[in-house]
């Protein structure tokens, strides 16, 4: 039997910002379906969840093809329908383009573009029964700004996903679905520690955001209907400068800043 009560599925759900989102969707009280590669992690957070709202686990590696119908058929053999999706699991591959193997860069575009793709495809049937679903997708204040030296497919993944949000927001308007993309900049999370690149960020401190800060304003964001969500009022400030500014001079700072920012 299908459950009546929507639920909050969050990928990328066993670290940071990821995390964070379903900590607060469960002190709001919304029942959760946490999906990430980690196991152990998520039924850690699982079962300290359970204290406030029902959450279930499935494990997943979205880099796997198959991961999104695989995560649609448990949805529907556990009888779980899905309120609100959080498309957060994402990474980045550090260093030029020619300095990872293709098969690097083709796992990235299938976390990160595909298989978001597929699972909101799968899973925005369920979304739309309710009056008021929500699609929460992760991106990043990197799709705001010029591209930076290295990491080479991030930015164009992450402007993919806030252009994806945007046309997901006029297509499910009717149907009471808000569609929002998160734009933080700079996160204490384990994104950096994955990619190998902590001990050479060079990022001052008023630049870092809280991740529980950054998860409680994108939700807010999106319970209101607002499409493009950036938290941290210099990071709104920094993107209203790139807007205005010339796109070629943008371009020249991005190039005299971006390895004093993350050496390559």
């Amino acid at each position: 039997m299908t459950s009546t009560t929507g639920y909050a599925l969050v990928t990328g759900a066993s670290s940071g910002i990821g995390e964070q989102i379903a900590r607060e969707y469960a002190r709001r009280g919304v029942p959760l379906v946490l999906v990430a590669r980690r196991v152990e992690r998520l039924e850690a957070l699982a079962a300290e969840l359970r204290g406030q709202v029902p959450a279930e686990v499935i494990p997943a590696d979205l880099s796997d093809p198959a991961a999104p119908s695989h995560i649609a058929a448990e949805l529907e053999r556990r009888g779980i329908a899905v309120r609100i999706l959080v498309n957060n699991a994402g990474y980045g591959v550090p260093g030029r383009y020619l300095s990872s193997p293709w098969e690097a860069h083709a796992t990235f575009q299938q976390v990160m573009v595909n298989a978001v793709a597929e699972l909101t495809w799968r899973l925005l049937p369920s979304i739309r029964r309710f009056d008021d679903g929500r699609i929460l997708n992760v991106a990043s204040f990197a799709a705001l700004m010029p591209a930076a030296d290295g990491q080479t497919l991030y930015a164009p993944a992450k402007i993919w996903l806030v252009k994806f949000s945007e046309a997901m927001a006029l297509e499910n308007a009717d149907r009471g679905v808000h569609v929002t993309a998160l734009c933080p900049g700079f996160t204490w999370s384990e994104f950096h520690d994955v990619t190998g690149t902590r001990s050479k960020m060079r990022v001052p401190a008023k630049m870092w955001l809280d991740a529980a800060v950054v998860a409680r304003f994108g939700i807010e964001a999106c319970e209101r209907g607002q499409v493009l969500a950036v938290p941290g009022w210099r990071y709104r400030l920094l993107g209203t400068l790139a807007r205005l500014m010339p796109h070629r001079v943008a371009m020249a700072l991005m190039a005299r800043n971006s390895r004093k920012v993350r050496p390559l």
